[in-house]
């Protein structure tokens, strides 16, 4: 799922609403479109730009064909997120500046957004606008929204999902220490190889779902920064028993790390380095 960010706290009243409705409209041309709002204003606390995972209000659905809604204190916009990523192809925030989504910013100021805040698309004062942006190719070029509960959905809806009887997954994820002596690590940021890391990566998934008795696999390795305690990658792989799932889960992610191009940089409280060239 891709995530798109809509900002506009200048923006005349009504237009972030209707900008929203048209990117809506727009997306769901090429897949199902969730929808997250989030309301600051009825935060409970001072910090709920801050910390937008606690406190004010979420409001979020499916879109117009959506048959489900939900509003209330205290949702998580990660939480919603992570739900609409089972469903939908593309999701849209509003409302929420801190969270670094490709972003549309409705107004006349794009520094809306922040100095550090998320790559801005398009500034734009009218729906209108939005003509002049291809909102699906530029979308489809950023970083997708996966959850492993994302890729189980996915490998579920294979054609041979009823000869299967076994899902095996592995997670990898952020560790802050090896031992009680590591400086802890604050985040790892990772980056690809462009072109070939997906291509590896592809012919990968290929080279193992040709197997007998696998029916479907799915891998995802995050790129960008990854914080203490995140997923960095998944590995899910749908079969026939056990055996061969479990067996292609570990084949799978020990390959992906030595076949598929990614960099690693590794910030801890007291140095930063790339992994690579301390190996």
């Amino acid at each position: 799922m891709h995530v798109l960010g809509i900002l506009g706290s200048d923006a005349p009243d009504g237009a972030l609403d209707r900008v929203v409705d048209r990117a809506a409209d727009e997306l769901s041309q090429a897949g199902r479109v969730g929808v997250v709002r989030y309301d600051a204003t009825i935060a409970d606390g001072t910090h709920a730009h801050q910390s937008p995972t606690v406190g004010g209000d979420v409001t979020y659905d499916l879109g117009a064909d959506g048959d489900w809604s939900a509003s209330g204190t205290g949702l998580s916009v990660e939480g919603a997120l992570d739900r609409l990523a089972i469903d939908c192809e593309y999701a849209i925030v509003a409302g929420v500046p801190t969270l670094r989504y490709p972003s549309i910013v409705v107004g006349s100021d794009p520094t809306d957004a922040g100095d550090d805040g998320p790559d801005v698309l398009a500034t734009v004062e009218t729906a209108v606008e939005l003509e002049t942006v291809d909102l699906h190719a530029r979308l489809e070029e950023t970083e997708p929204y996966v959850t492993l509960e994302s890729l189980v959905a996915r490998v579920k809806r294979s054609p041979s999902a009823d000869r299967a009887g076994a899902i095996a997954t592995f997670t990898g994820r952020v560790r802050a220490r090896d031992s009680d002596d590591d400086a802890p690590t604050k985040y790892l940021e990772f980056e690809k190889y462009e072109g070939v890391a997906d291509e590896r990566m592809a012919a990968l998934e290929a080279e193992l779902e040709a197997r007998e008795g696998v029916f479907a696999i799915e891998m995802h390795h995050r790129t960008g920064v990854v914080e203490d305690g995140e997923d960095i990658v998944f590995v899910v792989v749908l079969a026939g028993h056990r055996e061969e799932a479990f067996r292609t889960v570990e084949d799978g992610i020990n390959r992906l790390k030595d076949e598929v191009p990614l960099f690693k940089k590794e910030v801890t409280v007291e140095d930063e380095f790339w992994v690579h060239e301390r190996s």
